[in-house]
C-alpha cells in the first residue's frame, strides 16, 4: 500500500468516524429535548373550520375559515413558504393553496409575501397551530436540524421572526371539499421541519372536483 492510500484511506476512516459522531450527538440532543417538547394533539375538522381568519390584503375581512375550503378542497399552511413551489400542480388539481400566520408583527408579513404564491391570512386565535399550542424556546438551539433549517431558510432569502410568538410551532393540513375531513396533517417537531410534498399531493389529489355539466348544442 503506497503512502497515497494510507493519507486517502485515513482521511476516510477519520470523515466516517466525524458523520458517525455527529450523528450519535444529534440523536442524543434530539431524544433529551424531545422531553421537554410537548406533543402535538391532532386537530378537528370542526376545530379549524370554526376558525376567524382575516384578510391581510385588498379588502380588510374576517371570515369563516372552513368557506376557504368547502367548495373545492384546500391547503394550508402555518408559515411554511418553501410549499409555494407545489402551486402549480395543486392549481392544476383545483386545489387553492392558503397560508395562516399567528400574528403580524412589524414587516414580517411583508417579508413573507415574496416567498409564497397564495392567500395570506391572519389567525389571532392561533386555531391553526392548536387544539395544543407548542412552542419549540431555547431548546431550538440545541437541536442540528433546526440550525441546518435556518441556515437552508436565511441562504434562500427568507428568515422568520422569533419575536412575539416567534416560538410557536405550525404545521400543514391538506382539508377535502366540504365535510370530507382532514386528508393530511403535518406538524413542526422543530423549526422548519418540512412536510414531505409528495404526500401532500397524494392527498390533493383526494379530494374530488366538481363536475361541471355539459352544456348541449
Amino acid at each position: 500500500m503506497t503512502n497515497a492510500q494510507r493519507r486517502e484511506m485515513s482521511a476516510g476512516l477519520a470523515a466516517n468516524l466525524a458523520a458517525s459522531l455527529v450523528g450519535l450527538i444529534t440523536a442524543l440532543t434530539n431524544f433529551v429535548t424531545d422531553l421537554f417538547l410537548t406533543p402535538p394533539l391532532r386537530a378537528t375538522l370542526k376545530h379549524l373550520e370554526e376558525a376567524e381568519l382575516k384578510a391581510l390584503e385588498g379588502e380588510v375581512k374576517t371570515l369563516r375559515a372552513g368557506s376557504l375550503w368547502e367548495a373545492s378542497g384546500a391547503v394550508v399552511v402555518a408559515e411554511a413558504a418553501e410549499l409555494s413551489s407545489l402551486k402549480p400542480q395543486l392549481d392544476e388539481l383545483g386545489v387553492p393553496l392558503y397560508a395562516v400566520v399567528k400574528e403580524d408583527v412589524g414587516t414580517e408579513v411583508q417579508n413573507f409575501r415574496p416567498y409564497f404564491k397564495g392567500e395570506i391570512f391572519l389567525d389571532e386565535k392561533k386555531r391553526f397551530y392548536g387544539p395544543r399550542e407548542r412552542r419549540m424556546g431555547i431548546l431550538a438551539f440545541l437541536r442540528l436540524g433546526v440550525w441546518l433549517n435556518g441556515l437552508r431558510a436565511f441562504k434562500n432569502g427568507f428568515m422568520g421572526n422569533v419575536l412575539g410568538e416567534g416560538f410557536v410551532l405550525g404545521g400543514v393540513f391538506v382539508i377535502g371539499r366540504g365535510q370530507q375531513g382532514i386528508l393530511l396533517e403535518h406538524r413542526e417537531i422543530e423549526f422548519g421541519d418540512k412536510v414531505n410534498i409528495i404526500d401532500v399531493i397524494k392527498a390533493a389529489r383526494r379530494i374530488p372536483q366538481e363536475l361541471l355539466p355539459i352544456e348541449r348544442k
